[in-house]
């Protein structure tokens, strides 16, 4: 009975090698990557899963049009021994707020609205909203001095954070734990205007729930639900079937477990039941975070990133202006923010200075990078919440030291 659960076993790890095992559809010589760099690049991807650090990783790159490197490897459960598949589903967080950036500009195309519009536009009770200030020791507020714009709330520069840095502010915002509650967007974007801002809008850069905001914006211009608009201007033009709010039926077999690391730094089960919920439902959340929501496949990025490497085509359909793609891909961010940054921020997204590539991530350790220079997107995926790991960037860095030649 040992020898056959042993031959079982290796039967297993057999099938997991050999359907995880790094795929070459075009050449990557023929595309100016080292074949060879590509190789030690796999191999310090593999060691994060092989020595235990991540349950498993999806990579794919993505030049000239072409893939030329696709990795499964590992599991995206472990417990049951479930290996990373081409529809496996992975929680993207903050992956999500590049879409809705995209969501705005399908309006601006529209001649809805512009970014330089005010949010109190649109959520009215924002005008009321103050900026904190600590005067002779103590905490007081100011008026808005340049109202507060949508382009703010895209770049992290509205003064609303997210509740995770020292300050007055966040600290308000960290009790509050938005994103946890079971309200709707507009109930959270009015909850979020009584605040007082953390800065003068426009003058510092701090992460946080503006892009939700706008999302809520989109339902009020759109006058659709955020998810049923998404549907319908990027999700469908862009073929994405399997990116949503929620895992519907038949398809939870599919999701990636969420791990994170115990007190011995061992890989567990993420047990925060608000965190994998809101995300791993049969039914839509009643709250649709623009910024942090979404569920998606690595093909269904893929679909999405191309969109925007073509300047807002796919598969010859336009999806958004070309005007409007080089604005989110582009700094948007004031000389003085972007001076003292060191990089710039387009919309929902860093922007390198010197290349102009356009990067983010999300809070499950999931990257991608689009660099127009070189024509090339790099997409990781895994897993791995609350816990800082380097196996993106190290990969990132393996391709960067692959090319060959920039043309």
């Amino acid at each position: 009975m040992k020898y056959k659960k042993s031959i079982l076993l290796i039967g297993f790890w057999f099938f997991l090698f050999v359907s995880s095992c790094r795929t070459y559809l075009t050449s990557p010589e023929s595309v100016g990557l080292s074949k060879d760099s590509l190789k030690a690049a796999t191999k310090k991807l593999h060691k994060y899963v092989d020595e235990g650090n991540l349950a498993g990783t999806f990579v794919r790159v993505i030049k000239n049009g072409k893939v030329v490197y696709d990795d499964r490897y590992g599991l995206i459960d472990i417990e049951r021994e479930k290996p990373v598949e081409e529809n496996s589903l992975f929680r993207i967080f903050s992956m999500t707020k590049p879409i809705t950036a995209v969501a705005i500009m399908t309006l601006y195309d529209k001649g809805k609205l512009n970014l330089d519009d005010k949010v109190s536009d649109y959520i009215p009770v924002f005008a009321k909203t103050k900026v904190y200030k600590k005067l002779n020791g103590e905490h007081t507020t100011e008026p808005q001095k340049t109202p507060m714009t949508i382009r703010h709330l895209l770049t992290h520069t509205s003064g609303i954070p997210y509740g995770w840095e020292w300050s007055y502010v966040d600290s308000i915002y960290n009790a509050r734990q938005h994103m946890r509650q079971d309200w709707t967007v507009e109930e959270m974007t009015k909850d979020i205007a009584s605040i007082p801002l953390k800065f003068q809008p426009g003058t510092k850069y701090s992460y946080g729930l503006g892009i939700d905001v706008a999302g809520y914006i989109v339902e009020l211009v759109s006058g659709m639900k955020l998810d049923s608009y998404l549907k319908k201007v990027i999700f469908d033009p862009l073929k994405m079937k399997d990116t949503r709010f929620y895992v519907p039926k038949g398809k939870s077999n599919l999701l990636s477990e969420l791990y994170t690391y115990d007190e011995n730094l061992k890989l567990k089960i993420m047990e925060d039941s608000d965190i994998k919920t809101k995300v791993g439902a049969d039914n839509p959340p009643k709250l649709l975070l623009g910024g942090a929501g979404l569920i998606s496949t690595m093909q269904d990025y893929e679909n999405f990133c191309r969109m925007l490497l073509n300047k807002g085509i796919y598969k010859g359909k336009r999806v958004l202006s070309e005007s409007a793609t080089g604005i989110l891909m582009t700094n948007q961010l004031p000389k003085k923010v972007s001076k003292k940054l060191n990089f710039g921020h387009g919309l929902s997204g860093t922007v390198n200075l010197y290349n102009g590539e356009y990067n983010w991530g999300g809070a499950a350790s999931t990257s991608f990078w689009i660099n127009p220079t070189i024509n090339q997107i790099v997409i990781c995926y895994t897993q791995l919440f609350g816990v800082s790991t380097e196996y993106a960037n190290e990969f990132k860095s393996g391709i960067d030291r692959a090319l060959i030649d920039p043309n």
